[in-house]
């Protein structure tokens, strides 16, 4: 699939580690560091704007080194990013550490991964087809 995009930071564009990554890393694009404060969050700059296909999204996903030694998260996981938005892609991080954690320009903050999608059309009813499950949720499989 290929993607316009525009990358007005000083970093080069999210890229794909690995072969079998699903997910691009976003980087911070700062003119100074910004420090979280325990429980506190930020709305992170990445200075990447994109033009997504019709059909397709973006979702923008905590990256766990970061969520599993430092606390870091993204908060509103996985942020959705809609094909018609054009504004830059920026991430709200959340310090839910006890510890300060500074976020300095050029870090990778969370990762993106691209993904088609479908609209549903609205079926109304009266009712709905049966399963062994039912209206069971919440823990009721008991796995």
């Amino acid at each position: 699939m290929k993607v316009k995009i525009i990358n007005k930071s000083k970093h080069s564009l999210p890229q794909y580690e690995t072969l079998g990554s699903a997910g691009m890393d976003l980087r911070a694009d700062l003119q100074e560091p910004i420090t979280l404060k325990p429980l506190s969050r930020a709305l992170i700059p990445t200075n990447i704007f994109m033009e997504l296909p019709l059909g397709c999204e973006a979702q923008v996903r905590p990256r766990s080194g970061l969520a599993i030694k430092s606390g870091i998260t993204v908060l509103n996981t996985p942020g959705t990013i809609d094909a018609d938005y054009r504004g830059e892609i920026k991430v709200i991080l959340v310090n839910l550490s006890d510890a300060d954690f500074t976020i300095n320009d050029g870090d990778r903050i969370a990762q993106m991964v691209i993904a088609k999608h479908e609209r549903a059309e609205w079926i109304e009813t009266e009712s709905l087809s049966s399963t062994d499950r039912g209206e069971g949720g919440f823990g009721h499989t008991g796995k």
